[in-house]
C-alpha cells in the first residue's frame, strides 16, 4: 500500500497570501511599519537594532535584508526565511494559516 503525498500548489498559496499580505506582515514582523509600498522592519533572524535594512515590497512580496544580502520574491520564501523552514514546510504552514489545508 503506497501513501500519496498531495502536491503543494505553491502558486496558489502565494497568490492567496498576496491577498492578505499586509496582515501577514503585521503578524510576522509586528515591529515593522508601512512606508509607501514597503513594509520596513527589523530582521528577527539577527541582532537588527533599528528598522530599515529589512524590507518587503507589498505589491509583489520581493523582500531583502540589505545588510546580509538575503532575499526572495514571494510569501512562501519569506515565511521560510523568517521561521527557518524548508520551502515545502513553509508552504504547508502558510496554506494551513490561510485555510487552504496543510498543518497549522
Amino acid at each position: 500500500m503506497s501513501t500519496t503525498i498531495p502536491r503543494l500548489d505553491f502558486d496558489h498559496i502565494n497568490r492567496t497570501a498576496m491577498n492578505v499580505l499586509p496582515t501577514l506582515l503585521a503578524r510576522w514582523l509586528p515591529d515593522g511599519r508601512r512606508q509607501g509600498h514597503e513594509w520596513v522592519a527589523r530582521n528577527p533572524r539577527r541582532g537588527d537594532r533599528s528598522p530599515g535594512s529589512f524590507k518587503v515590497n507589498m505589491n509583489n512580496c520581493r523582500w531583502s535584508d540589505f545588510a546580509t544580502g538575503d532575499r526572495g520574491g514571494d510569501p512562501v520564501s519569506l515565511a521560510a526565511y523568517l521561521f527557518d523552514l524548508k520551502q515545502g514546510e513553509a508552504a504547508q504552514r502558510l496554506a494551513a494559516m490561510l485555510g487552504l489545508g496543510g498543518e497549522a
